[in-house]
Protein backbone atom coordinates (compact mmCIF):
# COMPACT_ATOMS: atom_id res chain seq x y z
CA UNK A 1 0.00 0.00 0.00
CA UNK A 2 1.57 3.29 -1.07
CA UNK A 3 1.64 6.45 1.04
CA UNK A 4 -1.40 8.06 -0.65
CA UNK A 5 -3.53 4.99 -0.05
CA UNK A 6 -2.50 4.86 3.59
CA UNK A 7 -3.47 8.49 4.11
CA UNK A 8 -6.91 7.86 2.54
CA UNK A 9 -7.43 4.86 4.80
CA UNK A 10 -6.44 6.93 7.79
CA UNK A 11 -8.96 9.67 6.91
CA UNK A 12 -11.70 7.06 6.42
CA UNK A 13 -11.16 5.08 9.58
CA UNK A 14 -10.08 7.65 12.18
CA UNK A 15 -13.74 8.59 12.85
CA UNK A 16 -14.42 4.94 13.69
CA UNK A 17 -11.89 4.96 16.49
CA UNK A 18 -14.21 6.90 18.74
CA UNK A 19 -16.73 4.07 18.62
CA UNK A 20 -14.16 1.64 19.97
CA UNK A 21 -12.59 3.94 22.53
CA UNK A 22 -13.89 5.45 25.71
CA UNK A 23 -14.44 9.23 25.74
CA UNK A 24 -11.21 9.75 27.63
CA UNK A 25 -9.31 7.73 25.03
CA UNK A 26 -10.81 9.63 22.10
CA UNK A 27 -9.12 12.79 23.28
CA UNK A 28 -5.66 11.24 22.77
CA UNK A 29 -3.78 11.81 19.54
CA UNK A 30 -3.48 8.56 17.50
CA UNK A 31 -0.01 7.30 16.68
CA UNK A 32 0.63 5.89 13.21
CA UNK A 33 3.44 3.34 13.16
CA UNK A 34 5.16 1.27 10.50
CA UNK A 35 7.20 -1.89 10.63
CA UNK A 36 9.75 -1.91 13.44
CA UNK A 37 8.73 1.55 14.58
CA UNK A 38 9.27 1.69 18.30
CA UNK A 39 6.55 2.41 20.80
CA UNK A 40 7.08 5.51 22.95
CA UNK A 41 8.64 4.72 26.30
CA UNK A 42 5.93 6.57 28.20
CA UNK A 43 2.51 5.72 26.77
CA UNK A 44 -0.26 8.03 28.05
CA UNK A 45 -3.23 6.25 29.65
CA UNK A 46 -5.74 5.14 27.01
CA UNK A 47 -3.60 6.00 23.97
CA UNK A 48 -4.95 4.44 20.76
CA UNK A 49 -2.32 3.08 18.38
CA UNK A 50 -3.05 2.71 14.67
CA UNK A 51 -1.04 0.41 12.42
CA UNK A 52 -1.33 -1.38 9.10
CA UNK A 53 -2.15 -5.09 9.29
CA UNK A 54 1.10 -6.00 7.53
CA UNK A 55 3.20 -4.12 10.05
CA UNK A 56 4.37 -4.92 13.54
CA UNK A 57 5.39 -2.92 16.57
CA UNK A 58 7.84 -3.63 19.35
CA UNK A 59 9.57 -1.99 22.29
CA UNK A 60 12.81 -0.11 21.79
CA UNK A 61 15.61 -2.34 23.15
CA UNK A 62 16.84 -1.33 26.58
CA UNK A 63 20.40 -1.03 25.27
CA UNK A 64 19.45 0.96 22.16
CA UNK A 65 22.30 3.34 21.26
CA UNK A 66 24.74 1.62 23.61
CA UNK A 67 25.46 -1.60 21.73
CA UNK A 68 28.91 -0.34 20.79
CA UNK A 69 29.57 1.37 24.11
CA UNK A 70 30.76 -0.74 27.01
CA UNK A 71 33.00 -0.26 30.02
CA UNK A 72 35.63 -2.54 28.50
CA UNK A 73 35.67 -0.63 25.22
CA UNK A 74 35.90 2.65 27.11
CA UNK A 75 38.82 1.44 29.23
CA UNK A 76 40.70 0.37 26.10
CA UNK A 77 40.09 3.71 24.39
CA UNK A 78 41.34 6.13 27.08
CA UNK A 79 44.89 6.83 28.23
CA UNK A 80 44.12 7.72 31.87
CA UNK A 81 45.71 5.50 34.52
CA UNK A 82 42.73 6.07 36.81
CA UNK A 83 39.32 7.67 36.37
CA UNK A 84 35.86 7.86 37.87
CA UNK A 85 32.43 8.96 36.67
CA UNK A 86 30.01 9.58 39.56
CA UNK A 87 26.37 10.63 39.77
CA UNK A 88 26.56 14.01 41.48
CA UNK A 89 23.11 13.68 43.07
CA UNK A 90 22.97 10.09 44.30
CA UNK A 91 26.70 9.44 44.60
CA UNK A 92 26.31 6.24 42.54
CA UNK A 93 29.42 5.14 40.66
CA UNK A 94 28.84 4.93 36.91
CA UNK A 95 32.35 4.02 35.75
CA UNK A 96 35.75 3.46 37.34
CA UNK A 97 39.25 2.43 36.40
CA UNK A 98 41.72 2.13 39.28
CA UNK A 99 39.70 4.66 41.34
CA UNK A 100 41.79 4.14 44.50
CA UNK A 101 45.23 4.22 42.89
CA UNK A 102 47.27 6.91 44.74
CA UNK A 103 48.88 9.44 42.41
CA UNK A 104 50.29 12.96 42.49
CA UNK A 105 47.28 15.30 42.10
CA UNK A 106 48.96 18.27 40.38
CA UNK A 107 46.77 21.40 40.39
CA UNK A 108 43.49 19.56 40.96
CA UNK A 109 44.36 19.74 44.65
CA UNK A 110 43.83 23.51 44.44
CA UNK A 111 40.13 22.70 44.81
CA UNK A 112 40.81 22.03 48.51
CA UNK A 113 42.75 25.29 48.75
CA UNK A 114 39.79 27.09 47.18
CA UNK A 115 37.27 25.59 49.61
CA UNK A 116 39.30 26.63 52.66
CA UNK A 117 40.14 30.10 51.27
CA UNK A 118 36.50 30.88 50.45
CA UNK A 119 35.44 29.79 53.95
CA UNK A 120 38.25 31.67 55.70
CA UNK A 121 38.53 34.98 53.87
CA UNK A 122 36.26 37.71 52.56
CA UNK A 123 36.82 38.76 48.97
CA UNK A 124 38.14 42.22 49.92
CA UNK A 125 40.56 40.98 52.58
CA UNK A 126 44.12 41.97 51.72
CA UNK A 127 46.64 39.16 51.30
CA UNK A 128 50.40 39.95 51.41
CA UNK A 129 52.69 38.22 48.92
CA UNK A 130 55.95 36.88 50.31
CA UNK A 131 59.14 36.51 48.32
CA UNK A 132 58.66 32.74 48.41
CA UNK A 133 55.12 32.98 47.04
CA UNK A 134 56.17 35.32 44.25
CA UNK A 135 58.99 32.95 43.25
CA UNK A 136 56.66 29.97 42.60
CA UNK A 137 57.09 28.42 39.13
CA UNK A 138 54.45 28.61 36.42
CA UNK A 139 51.51 28.54 36.16
CA UNK A 140 51.36 31.94 37.86
CA UNK A 141 49.95 35.45 37.54
CA UNK A 142 53.27 37.09 38.48
CA UNK A 143 52.36 38.61 41.83
CA UNK A 144 54.82 41.17 43.14
CA UNK A 145 56.65 40.40 46.35
CA UNK A 146 55.77 42.78 49.19
CA UNK A 147 52.48 43.83 47.63
CA UNK A 148 49.00 43.06 48.91
CA UNK A 149 46.14 41.74 46.79
CA UNK A 150 42.47 41.15 47.41
CA UNK A 151 41.63 37.60 48.43
CA UNK A 152 38.89 37.36 45.80
CA UNK A 153 41.38 38.14 43.02
CA UNK A 154 43.82 35.52 44.29
CA UNK A 155 41.13 32.86 44.61
CA UNK A 156 39.98 33.53 41.04
CA UNK A 157 43.57 33.38 39.79
CA UNK A 158 44.16 30.09 41.59
CA UNK A 159 40.96 28.33 40.46
CA UNK A 160 40.78 29.64 36.87
CA UNK A 161 44.40 30.21 35.84
CA UNK A 162 45.88 27.66 38.27
CA UNK A 163 48.23 30.30 39.68
CA UNK A 164 50.82 28.76 42.00
CA UNK A 165 51.93 32.12 43.39
CA UNK A 166 48.34 32.97 44.38
CA UNK A 167 47.93 29.51 45.96
CA UNK A 168 50.95 29.95 48.24
CA UNK A 169 50.04 33.55 49.15
CA UNK A 170 46.58 32.39 50.29
CA UNK A 171 48.08 29.47 52.19
CA UNK A 172 50.53 31.70 54.08
CA UNK A 173 47.76 34.19 54.90
CA UNK A 174 45.51 31.48 56.41
CA UNK A 175 47.95 28.92 57.78
CA UNK A 176 51.05 31.00 58.48
CA UNK A 177 53.20 28.66 56.37
CA UNK A 178 52.49 26.51 53.33
CA UNK A 179 53.29 23.37 55.31
CA UNK A 180 50.77 24.21 58.03
CA UNK A 181 48.14 25.03 55.45
CA UNK A 182 48.77 21.71 53.67
CA UNK A 183 47.87 19.95 56.91
CA UNK A 184 44.59 21.90 56.97
CA UNK A 185 43.93 20.71 53.42
CA UNK A 186 44.52 17.09 54.41
CA UNK A 187 42.22 17.44 57.41
CA UNK A 188 39.46 19.00 55.26
CA UNK A 189 39.79 16.16 52.75
CA UNK A 190 39.40 13.58 55.51
CA UNK A 191 36.29 15.34 56.78
CA UNK A 192 34.75 14.97 53.31
CA UNK A 193 35.45 11.24 53.17
CA UNK A 194 38.54 11.59 50.98
CA UNK A 195 40.62 9.36 53.20
CA UNK A 196 43.34 8.59 50.63
CA UNK A 197 44.38 12.22 50.17
CA UNK A 198 47.57 13.64 51.69
CA UNK A 199 48.62 17.21 50.86
CA UNK A 200 52.17 18.46 51.15
CA UNK A 201 51.80 21.68 49.15
CA UNK A 202 49.13 24.32 48.64
CA UNK A 203 49.50 24.29 44.86
CA UNK A 204 49.79 20.62 43.93
CA UNK A 205 53.41 20.92 42.80
CA UNK A 206 55.10 17.55 43.23
CA UNK A 207 56.07 16.71 46.80
CA UNK A 208 57.19 13.39 48.22
CA UNK A 209 54.37 11.70 50.14
CA UNK A 210 51.65 13.80 48.48
CA UNK A 211 48.87 11.88 46.75
CA UNK A 212 45.17 11.54 46.11
CA UNK A 213 42.87 9.27 44.10
CA UNK A 214 40.22 9.68 41.41
CA UNK A 215 37.55 8.70 43.93
CA UNK A 216 38.73 11.32 46.42
CA UNK A 217 38.89 14.03 43.77
CA UNK A 218 35.31 13.29 42.71
CA UNK A 219 34.10 13.52 46.32
CA UNK A 220 35.98 16.75 46.99
CA UNK A 221 34.82 18.50 43.83
CA UNK A 222 31.20 17.38 44.27
CA UNK A 223 31.22 18.93 47.74
CA UNK A 224 32.92 22.12 46.53
CA UNK A 225 30.32 22.73 43.80
CA UNK A 226 27.63 23.02 46.49
CA UNK A 227 29.27 26.28 47.55
CA UNK A 228 27.68 29.02 45.39
CA UNK A 229 30.81 31.21 45.38
CA UNK A 230 32.99 28.30 44.25
CA UNK A 231 30.44 27.19 41.62
CA UNK A 232 30.07 30.70 40.17
CA UNK A 233 33.84 31.02 39.91
CA UNK A 234 34.32 27.67 38.18
CA UNK A 235 31.74 28.39 35.47
CA UNK A 236 33.59 31.53 34.28
CA UNK A 237 35.77 31.38 31.17
CA UNK A 238 37.49 34.65 32.07
CA UNK A 239 37.32 37.31 34.74
CA UNK A 240 38.84 40.75 35.34
CA UNK A 241 40.62 41.38 38.62
CA UNK A 242 40.13 44.52 40.70
CA UNK A 243 43.50 45.78 39.41
CA UNK A 244 42.55 45.29 35.74
CA UNK A 245 44.22 41.98 34.81
CA UNK A 246 42.24 39.49 32.68
CA UNK A 247 42.36 35.95 34.03
CA UNK A 248 41.37 33.16 31.64
CA UNK A 249 40.22 29.68 32.59
CA UNK A 250 42.37 26.66 31.72
CA UNK A 251 39.24 24.49 31.59
CA UNK A 252 38.58 23.93 27.87
CA UNK A 253 35.60 21.74 28.70
CA UNK A 254 33.57 24.91 29.35
CA UNK A 255 33.44 25.59 25.61
CA UNK A 256 34.17 22.12 24.21
CA UNK A 257 31.91 19.77 26.19
CA UNK A 258 28.14 20.18 26.36
CA UNK A 259 26.84 20.64 29.89
CA UNK A 260 30.17 21.56 31.50
CA UNK A 261 29.59 23.49 34.72
CA UNK A 262 33.13 23.80 36.03
CA UNK A 263 36.37 21.91 36.42
CA UNK A 264 40.01 22.07 37.51
CA UNK A 265 42.92 20.99 35.36
CA UNK A 266 46.40 19.97 36.43
CA UNK A 267 49.74 18.83 35.07
CA UNK A 268 53.17 17.91 36.37
CA UNK A 269 55.75 15.56 34.91
CA UNK A 270 55.00 12.85 37.50
CA UNK A 271 51.25 13.38 37.73
CA UNK A 272 50.77 13.75 33.96
CA UNK A 273 47.43 15.32 33.01
CA UNK A 274 44.76 15.45 35.71
CA UNK A 275 41.23 16.80 35.76
CA UNK A 276 38.11 16.95 37.89
CA UNK A 277 34.85 18.63 36.88
CA UNK A 278 31.07 18.53 36.86
CA UNK A 279 28.61 18.28 33.98
CA UNK A 280 24.83 18.63 33.73
CA UNK A 281 22.42 17.67 30.96
CA UNK A 282 18.72 17.79 31.71
CA UNK A 283 18.20 16.32 35.17
CA UNK A 284 21.43 14.31 35.09
CA UNK A 285 24.55 15.59 36.87
CA UNK A 286 27.95 13.92 36.73
CA UNK A 287 31.34 14.43 38.34
CA UNK A 288 34.31 13.16 36.32
CA UNK A 289 37.83 12.71 37.71
CA UNK A 290 40.86 11.79 35.58
CA UNK A 291 44.43 11.08 36.69
CA UNK A 292 47.57 10.10 34.81
CA UNK A 293 46.24 10.89 31.34
CA UNK A 294 48.18 11.58 28.14
CA UNK A 295 45.13 12.66 26.12
CA UNK A 296 43.03 14.34 28.80
CA UNK A 297 40.49 16.22 26.68
CA UNK A 298 39.80 13.21 24.49
CA UNK A 299 39.45 11.00 27.58
CA UNK A 300 37.13 13.52 29.20
CA UNK A 301 34.76 13.67 26.22
CA UNK A 302 34.52 9.87 26.10
CA UNK A 303 33.88 9.59 29.85
CA UNK A 304 31.20 12.30 29.82
CA UNK A 305 29.48 10.72 26.81
CA UNK A 306 29.54 7.30 28.45
CA UNK A 307 28.22 8.65 31.75
CA UNK A 308 25.19 10.39 30.28
CA UNK A 309 24.48 7.50 27.91
CA UNK A 310 24.48 5.05 30.80
CA UNK A 311 22.15 7.29 32.80
CA UNK A 312 19.79 7.36 29.81
CA UNK A 313 19.99 3.57 29.55
CA UNK A 314 19.00 3.18 33.19
CA UNK A 315 15.99 5.41 32.61
CA UNK A 316 14.96 3.38 29.56
CA UNK A 317 15.08 0.14 31.50
CA UNK A 318 12.92 1.61 34.25
CA UNK A 319 10.49 3.04 31.69
CA UNK A 320 10.13 -0.33 29.99
CA UNK A 321 9.30 -1.96 33.31
CA UNK A 322 6.55 0.60 33.87
CA UNK A 323 5.31 0.25 30.28
CA UNK A 324 4.96 -3.52 30.50
CA UNK A 325 2.61 -3.13 33.43
CA UNK A 326 0.16 -1.05 31.37
CA UNK A 327 -2.44 -2.04 28.78
CA UNK A 328 -3.44 -0.14 25.65
CA UNK A 329 -5.61 -0.64 22.54
CA UNK A 330 -4.36 -1.38 19.04
CA UNK A 331 -6.57 -0.75 15.99
CA UNK A 332 -5.41 -2.61 12.88
CA UNK A 333 -6.12 -1.02 9.50
CA UNK A 334 -6.45 -3.22 6.41
CA UNK A 335 -8.18 -6.47 5.54
CA UNK A 336 -11.92 -6.83 5.15
CA UNK A 337 -12.82 -5.04 8.35
CA UNK A 338 -11.32 -3.23 11.30
CA UNK A 339 -10.37 -5.31 14.27
CA UNK A 340 -9.83 -4.15 17.83
CA UNK A 341 -7.36 -5.99 20.06
CA UNK A 342 -6.15 -5.39 23.61
CA UNK A 343 -2.45 -5.80 24.36
CA UNK A 344 -0.87 -5.88 27.77
CA UNK A 345 2.66 -6.02 26.36
CA UNK A 346 4.17 -5.97 22.89
CA UNK A 347 7.73 -7.19 22.48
Amino acid sequence: MNLTARLLCLLLFVPLIGSYSAPAQARNVPLVTGRYKYLPLQVPAGLTLITGSRFTMKHRPADYGLRHLSSRCLTNSISARSAMVMDAVSGDIIYTINPDLPRQPASTIKVLNGIISIDSLRKNDLVPVSRRAAAMPRSKVYLRSGHKYRAGDLINAMLLASANDASVALAEKIGGTEGSFAKLMTARARSLGATHTVCKSASGLTRRGQHTTARDLAKIFNYAMRNPIFARTMERTKIRTSYGKIIRSHNRALWQVKGAEGGKTGYTYLARQTYVGSFKRGNDELVVAIMGSETMWSDLKKLVRFGFAKKARIRRVLALKRLRSKSFKLVQLGGRRNTLAHFTTIQ
